[in-house]
């Protein structure tokens, strides 16, 4: 049965007429109704200091479609607003449902997943329509300047193609070193052309006693290893030549225990860094995790707040300006930053990141690294967006898991399960809800990273449904971050083993296939504002198989994921003019009686098709 007919409401431009108001403005928000569903009236409800209040709204017809328009004034930073449908019955009573983010519910909920609007600048266009590649340098390319390096103590030199160590707690995890550079990311430019990405976002990039960098021994130059800074500034500047953005890594949560202020603090409890740390009497400190290389920076010292985070000379303000020219940062460990027991300064720090990084650039970019549960951290004047592995990469991957691949799910003690179509759409209304359309929408989709198994084998190494995952990352709103690699079908059981070397020399084993579905969804989204800034309506789901159509003012169009062999089913909408097919095959959709029927497939595929009007 279609979904098409459910009432509906998003925060794309058909449904809100402005995504960014200022306090104080008026907003015309619209539900779309069936003309068939009995509806009587809507209530729009918002909150006034958090006292709910309702507003009245009005019915137009248009066809078989009623829009019920109200006016939400934008009362506080995050105005939060649901709507109450009230429909007759035949005894003379009537039945009520709430219309939320969430979803339809025939109960009173909380707030939680309200529609929100915020009064605080969104994130920049370049970024919400752009196409991040993720590069762990050290693994990605050498340079021929990176043969003459030396391999410094606390590593171990490997060949360009040798295995990972990541099993268990291999002590050679961390140190292997393959000598990858940014000179490497310069020379290979072309092929993230060739992948269909815009913006470079590197892993960091400053010194650390270790291959992924997170343990930083100062934040003021950028690792001899990788070139140093005058490396970065060449990479950003060939980066910015072709019209594209580089985000760079930081860890505001913790430095490694050979930082430069750590060290200062740790010989001198009357050393003025002391307060930068968490030290206790006896000279322990708290740390990430536990893992005492990684100390825990405190944010509620406004002495390492200000060295830091705020202001132009700070580590966050200093990358920003030239001649590296940082576009913006994705933030390490954002969730925790500024947090322990009773300390909470989280929403200081993340504003403050991103109020020096407007304070230098026009349009900057800041992603928190957030695994599990971001509500209430991006919808404000802090991070943007979130890497959304809750919203997004748990459940493309309970739906497409193979339950046989070794795949790990980092945080979960146990795989990810294996669900169907019915619980993935309920997984991802749930987290669109929660985190609200423009949060959502300016976040990460995420099939993997350097923190997670690779989506080849979470897949089992299945190729077409690989391509399905691929489909759903550059169809549903969010930003798509390829993580490098995985366009070629790189395969990785858990974080440290999918950070294994980009086969430069080894290019006949490269899945082409593959490669050629990521640059042509790459092309698709860019050339499409339906799928960078339209609507989500569900349009059909069972077990195998997920459809839903983005619309937008401009053109709307139908996408329809299969993990296995499905039947036909039809939809109430115009002809359809096939645009993509993950797979052989794939045609127009003929329009009958005021529907259209998506035929059958006989395994894994994903399609899009541009809808008409008529």
């Amino acid at each position: 049965m279609s979904l098409l007919h459910l009432p509906h409401h998003d925060g794309s431009p058909l449904h809100v007429s402005d995504e960014a108001p200022a306090l104080g403005d008026t907003v015309v928000v619209r539900v779309r109704t069936s003309a068939q569903d009995p509806v009587d009236a809507i209530w729009l409800r918002t909150t006034y200091d958090a006292e709910p209040v309702f507003h009245p709204t009005t019915a137009t017809r248009e066809g078989d479609v009623v829009w019920w328009a109200g006016e939400l004034p934008v009362h506080n930073p995050v105005t939060h607003y649901r709507f109450l449908l009230v429909r007759a019955l035949a005894d003379g009573q009537s039945e009520q449902e709430w219309l939320t983010g969430a979803g339809l519910v025939a109960h009173d909920v909380p707030d939680s997943a309200d529609f929100r609007l915020a009064a605080y600048a969104a994130a920049p266009d370049w970024g919400r329509d752009g196409v991040v590649y993720q590069v762990f340098p050290d693994r990605f390319a050498r340079s021929s300047a990176a043969a003459g390096r030396p391999t410094p103590d606390w590593a171990l030199a490997a060949e360009w193609d040798e295995e990972v160590a990541f099993e268990g707690h291999d002590p050679r995890t961390p140190m292997q070193l393959f000598g990858g550079d940014l000179d490497g990311i310069t020379e290979h430019l072309d092929h993230i052309a060739e992948v269909g990405a815009d913006v470079v976002y590197t892993t960091p990039v400053f010194p650390g006693e270790s291959n992924h960098r997170y343990n930083a021994t100062t934040f003021t130059e950028v690792d001899p290893l990788l070139g140093g800074d005058e490396a970065y500034a060449r990479l950003s500047a060939a980066v910015h030549a072709r019209g594209w953005r580089i985000l760079g890594d930081l860890t505001t949560n913790h430095t490694g225990d050979t930082h430069e202020w750590f060290l200062a603090a740790a010989d001198d409890p009357a050393n003025p860094h002391r307060s930068f740390y968490y030290f206790d009497d006896d000279g322990s400190y708290a740390c990430w995790m536990g893992h005492g290389t990684l100390p825990k920076i405190n944010h509620a010292d406004r002495d390492v707040r200000h060295a830091m985070v705020e202001g132009p000379d700070s580590v966050v303000g200093r990358w920003l300006r030239p001649p590296y020219d940082v576009d913006g940062w994705r933030i390490d460990v954002a969730n925790m930053t500024g947090r322990l027991a009773d300390i909470d300064v989280a929403h200081e720090v993340a504003r403050a990141v991103r109020a020096t990084a407007a304070e230098l650039r026009a349009d900057p970019w800041v992603i928190g690294e957030h695994n599990h549960d971001a509500t209430g951290d991006v919808d404000g004047d802090g991070w943007h967006g979130t890497m959304n592995y809750s919203g997004f990469s748990w459940p493309v991957w309970s739906w497409l898991r193979d339950p046989g691949s070794p795949a790990r799910a980092f945080g979960r003690p146990v795989p990810v399960p294996r669900r169907d179509g019915t619980a993935v759409v309920d997984t991802f209304r749930a987290w669109q809800g929660t985190l609200g359309w423009r949060a959502t929408a300016s976040s990460w989709n995420i099939l993997g990273s350097h923190d997670s198994a690779r989506i080849r084998t979470v897949v089992g190494g299945d190729a077409a449904v690989h391509r399905v995952a691929v489909g759903l990352q550059f169809t549903l709103p969010g930003v798509p971050m390829i993580f490098a690699g995985d366009e070629i079908g790189l395969e990785g059981v858990n974080g440290e083993d999918s950070r294994r070397t980009m086969p430069w020399a080894r290019r006949e084993e490269w899945d082409r296939a593959t490669l050629t579905t990521y640059a042509d969804l790459a092309g698709l989204r860019r050339s499409h504002p339906a799928l960078r800034r339209g609507g989500l309506r569900w349009a059909h789901v069972d077990a195998d198989t997920i459809a839903y159509v983005r619309e937008h003012p401009e053109q709307s169009v139908l996408v329809v994921a299969r993990r296995a062999a499905a039947g036909a089913f039809d939809l109430p909408v115009g002809p359809a003019r096939h645009l993509f097919g993950s797979e052989m095959g794939g045609g127009d959709l003929a329009h009958a009686d005021g529907r259209v029927e998506v035929p059958a497939s006989d395994g894994p595929r994903f399609d899009v098709w541009e809808l008409s009007s008529e």
